[in-house]
């Protein structure tokens, strides 16, 4: 099973805004860095070269250097992992705030069609009102002539 990394060829605008935030600081930099590799097959793969040699010309059994390094290394990169969330839920909270503000304006616009709406409404109201009061004649539609420039040869 393969996993594959979806690149989004255009960032989402409060995205890019945040990530341009983030890049200012070198601290953030370097643990964007950090998290990206130790994140990344070549990094396992490092490890098991690391290992192997360790095992077999460095150390002898049982390793207590090995296991000390080792469990060094876990501690700062449990560090990251949690670096990594806090940043995934920065980003998250970036683009909630950002769609709230969508959300708003989109609520906005739906009250002003709803007016619109409801002035059409009492336009038409009174147009029909108009239409049928007593008093008033309503204009017939005028009938086409025959000799428009419609009309077939021998006008009909």
């Amino acid at each position: 099973m393969s996993i594959h990394r979806i690149e989004i060829r255009e960032p989402y605008p409060a995205l890019r805004k945040h990530a341009e935030e983030r890049a200012r600081s070198i601290q953030n930099r370097i643990a964007d860095r950090i998290t990206g590799f130790s994140g990344s097959m070549g990094f396992v793969y490092l490890h098991i070269a690391l290992f192997v040699v360790w095992m077999t010309l460095l150390e002898q059994k049982p390793w207590p250097t090995l296991t000390l390094v080792v469990s060094l290394e876990a501690i700062f990169l449990s560090t990251f992992v949690m670096i990594s969330q806090n940043r995934a839920d920065e980003k998250r909270q970036v683009i909630a705030a950002a769609e709230w503000k969508s959300v708003q304006l989109e609520e906005k616009q739906n009250e002003q069609l709803l007016d619109l709406s409801q002035q059409i409404l009492r336009l038409t109201d009174e147009i029909h009102r108009f239409a049928i009061a007593p008093g008033t004649t309503a204009v017939p539609p005028t009938p086409p002539s025959d000799t428009g420039p419609l009309s077939g040869p021998g006008g009909s």
